[in-house]
């Protein structure tokens, strides 16, 4: 074939967001910004979790830590490599490590998917099956659902890359944006990109299509609950809740959809629409899901009262040599929230 005779692509030249100094030195701080705060909000909802043993046990808050660790990962795979080159303007990448990205992206991407639409069908039965909610969202069931999820994003991710691996690049090797994805490495192909395109709409597309589709429903379903019902001040409060659900999946899937199903189109905008999935969605997700909820507050707050009394305990030391708050400690017992089925959705 003619491809043979030509020099293979050993990296990849990533162009960026934008040439101007100024202008990356803007994307460096936003991008360390959004990065800062995606961490540390996702790694509290961790702790928090794991450190409470109420809320570990709720089906809901089980899931939200699975999903607070896929932002985490979601938004690490490209956004160091990123800001490296903001500041230093390298923007050459290895081929290994491009393929890298893609499979991150796309394992990551599509467990965070199908996660996203299990925590939807975990609402639904909360408000519109309340009665069946113990027995639909057991435990096993959940760790049933997170590993699908993640064998899901893993079939996903593998076919994808499979594809890619498959064919020649001989040049040119110019991704135009900051990170590499299938859409833009496919076009870089020595063969003709038909074929894959096709595979790549039958694949990312008709996933993030269908998983968007079971949300939307999910949430009609929801809402046609609580229309049909009388509203009261914490079912208002849940509607509200929902509705800024579907504002952030729509964040989310839009994007997708957008770049996977319409692999032809060209706009000036794909470089923009693309950081809402990978940086933009982990960085709103903690605050819409967790970070609202009352449940998760007042657990927060209570973490934060425990590790101050223990730091103050340790500086703080009673003459005879005890602990000076050892006699209250005994007294003190803060009531454990409680989860209802309106309080799945409820913020404060």
């Amino acid at each position: 074939m003619a491809w043979r005779n030509k020099t293979m692509v050993t990296e990849f030249v990533l162009m960026g967001l934008s040439s101007s100094w100024e202008m990356q030195l803007f994307l460096f701080i936003f991008f360390l910004f959004l990065y800062s705060v995606t961490l540390f909000s996702n790694i509290l909802i961790i702790l928090v979790t794991s450190k409470n043993h109420h809320l570990f046990n709720s089906p809901m808050f089980f899931l939200l830590s699975h999903l607070a660790f896929l932002d985490i990962c979601l938004t690490s795979f490209g956004t160091p490599r990123a800001l490296f080159g903001f500041l230093t303007q390298h923007q050459t990448i290895s081929f290994q490590n491009c393929m890298t990205q893609i499979f991150s992206l796309h394992l990551f991407g599509g467990s965070e998917m199908l996660l996203l639409t299990v925590m939807a069908y975990d609402r639904y039965v909360a408000i519109c099956h309340p009665f069946h909610y113990a027995s639909v969202m057991s435990r096993r069931h959940c760790m049933g659902f997170v590993l699908a999820s993640w064998t899901g994003g893993l079939l996903h991710t593998s076919v994808q890359l499979g594809f890619i691996l498959s064919v020649p690049f001989c040049g040119p090797n110019r991704i135009d944006n900051y990170f590499c994805d299938i859409p833009l490495v496919i076009k870089l192909a020595c063969v003709d990109p038909y074929p894959l395109e096709v595979m790549m709409v039958t694949n990312s597309g008709i996933l993030s299509l269908v998983c968007f589709v079971a949300l939307l429903v999910s949430y009609v379903l929801i809402l046609s609950t609580f229309r049909s019902r009388h509203l009261s001040e914490g079912s208002s409060k849940a509607l509200s809740t929902c509705t800024s659900h579907l504002m952030v999946l729509i964040m989310y899937f839009g994007p997708c959809i957008f770049i996977y199903l319409c692999p032809h189109t060209q706009f000036m905008f794909d470089k923009v629409v693309s950081i809402f999935y990978t940086a933009v969605t982990p960085f709103l997700n903690p605050t819409i899901y967790a970070l609202k909820n009352k449940e998760m507050r007042a657990a927060m707050r209570k973490m934060v009262a425990r590790h101050s009394a223990q730091v103050s305990a340790q500086v703080h030391v009673h003459p005879a040599g005890k602990l000076s708050w050892w006699r209250h400690k005994k007294n003190w017992c803060p009531r454990r929230p409680v989860l209802n089925t309106v309080s799945l959705l409820q913020i404060v």
